[in-house]
């Protein structure tokens, strides 16, 4: 069967190859899927410097079974001779009333200036407008590089105005966030940790810390699920469209799975209210399962009506404090947060987070 995107093949000899997902990185189909995962980290290698964003093709493919929430369309870009020289990808979220899609081109750096990326985002817009999308999003990494630089209209942080972001004004893009990767030494003593969860304990009184391991114990899905549903509301998002998720017991075992099932490691820490029994605050801790890997802290929420109490410094600190029993060889931990929000990264900062890299938010609205 002809790939029905053969016009991306006039442009220095690439092709867009859309990519079948296989059951099992074993399968015999499953060439294509363990090509994209080879070059999808040759290109974070590229960016950051490090393999700390590496991640085996088995880690990934939960990642792109389908599922009832968005819909990912996936494709391997070869050059002449059939070589891996990047992916596409383009989401397409199935939330009740969504106008977005969320779009990734990753290439190697040595086929960058030949236009492949361009012929490449034809493709991804056509794919949003069949869809029915109005809204295009995406994010990119900008290394820091000296020169001339770009701010969001939310005034906080900048990148450089570099070969990315030039790629995404030409298409029509704008900046709207900023977000800024932080790592954790997890090699360093627990002293002033302690001493900042014991601060914010004593501020926290009426809350107490609780700990599980994905998969999310019945009894905590229902807190669970309302948190992580505020999270597509709560959190700072500049002029970024968001579709407010419904969150369910289906929901969360689906989303459990996609860490599980890739053989990751998460620990949930939360507060929760000592006279109600309610969660109101959590932070998540994940690593894959190869010896020796960087943790990533996901998502970290406090919910609105339980703000004021410390309870941000409370689970971070106790999550941290946790970790270093259950992944004693992880060597840092890497958290991203939009540069706005201030009230986080006052809490990473006062426990020893230090930047790495930024990475630009940005939109386009199709007319």
């Amino acid at each position: 069967m002809s790939d029905p995107y053969d016009g991306i093949a006039a442009v220095a000899g690439a092709r867009a190859r859309r990519v079948g997902i296989p059951r099992s990185v074993a399968d015999a189909d499953a060439a294509d899927f363990l090509a994209t995962a080879e070059v999808r980290n040759i290109v974070y290698r590229e960016s950051s410097g490090t393999d700390d964003h590496t991640r085996t093709p088995a880690e990934l493919l939960p990642h792109y079974q389908a599922d009832r929430y968005e819909i990912r369309h996936l494709w391997l870009l070869t050059d002449a001779h059939d070589r891996p020289i990047g992916r596409i990808g383009v989401d397409i979220p199935l939330e009740s009333g969504s106008t977005v899609a969320f779009w990734q081109i990753e290439l190697v750096r040595r086929v960058w200036g030949h236009g492949i990326g361009s012929a490449a985002y034809d493709l991804v817009e056509r794919t949003a407008r069949e869809h029915g999308r109005t809204v295009l999003q995406s994010w990119a990494d900008h290394p820091d590089a000296p020169g001339e630089r770009l701010t969001p209209p939310t005034g906080a942080g900048s990148i450089p105005f570099d070969h990315v972001a030039r790629f995404y004004r030409r298409h029509g893009y704008t900046l709207e966030q900023i977000e800024r990767c932080s790592a954790y030494d997890l090699t360093t003593p627990t002293d002033r940790l302690a001493e900042l969860f014991a601060d914010a304990e004593r501020a926290a009184a009426g809350y107490r810390v609780v700990h599980w391991m994905l998969p999310t114990p019945p009894d905590r899905i229902p807190g669970y699920a309302w948190m992580k549903s505020r999270m597509s509301t709560d959190v700072p998002a500049a002029a970024l469209t968001v579709d407010e998720e419904v969150w369910d017991t289906a929901r969360v075992e689906r989303h459990d799975a996609l860490w599980v099932d890739g053989g990751h490691q998460v620990l949930v820490t939360a507060a929760e209210q000592s006279a109600t029994g309610e969660l109101c605050a959590f932070n998540e801790l994940v690593r894959s399962g190869t010896p020796g890997s960087v943790t990533f802290q996901e998502d970290t929420l406090v919910l609105a009506e339980h703000r004021g109490h410390r309870l941000g410094m409370l689970v971070k600190c106790a999550g941290l404090l946790q970790w270093r029993s259950l992944a004693p060889d992880s060597p840092r931990v890497i958290t991203y947060n939009a540069e706005e929000n201030r009230p986080m990264l006052d809490i990473n900062e006062a426990l020893g987070f230090a930047p790495v890299m930024y990475d630009g938010a940005w939109k386009k609205t199709l007319v």
